[in-house]
């Protein structure tokens, strides 16, 4: 079994911790799978009032359709205490997560993994529109 320093002997970057040596990746990317597509979008803002439980399904379907995606269920939603609410959509081309906070401000961060090609900007556009959003910002990956 290879070590993981042995693994990524070129891209290692040791961070101490206190103590701890963690090992991680740096920025550059092997991609494993070429013949995989794999598109992710993470779209995160500010918003001017809190975002409910029905406001995130009806967001996470519609966004179905924005992305040209097919649903393998209905959204789910929880709600921490501690952490706000977060949800989830299961689609036939992998899927979508919303989280949304009200402390300490409020915010939203929706992170889009796809195994099909969708349009990114449509994706940012929509979620600004559709959650009446004070600033956005997207980075796709």
């Amino acid at each position: 079994m290879l070590s993981w320093e042995r693994v990524c002997a070129r891209n290692v970057l040791r961070v101490d911790t206190g103590g701890v040596e963690v090992i991680t990746a740096t920025t550059e990317w092997q991609d494993l799978a070429p013949k995989i597509t794999r598109q992710r979008l993470v779209v995160e803002g500010t918003i001017r009032e809190p975002i409910t439980d029905e406001r995130i399904r009806t967001y996470l379907s519609e966004l179905s359709s924005v992305c040209g995606m097919t649903p393998l269920m209905e959204p789910a939603t929880h709600r921490s205490e501690t952490h706000g609410w977060a949800g989830w959509i299961h689609w036939e081309n992998s899927g979508a997560h919303f989280y949304a906070w009200e402390e300490p401000m409020l915010f939203f961060s929706v992170d889009i993994y796809t195994c099909k090609r969708f349009d990114a900007v449509s994706a940012t556009k929509f979620t600004y529109d559709f959650l009446d959003a004070v600033e956005v910002v997207a980075k796709e990956f």
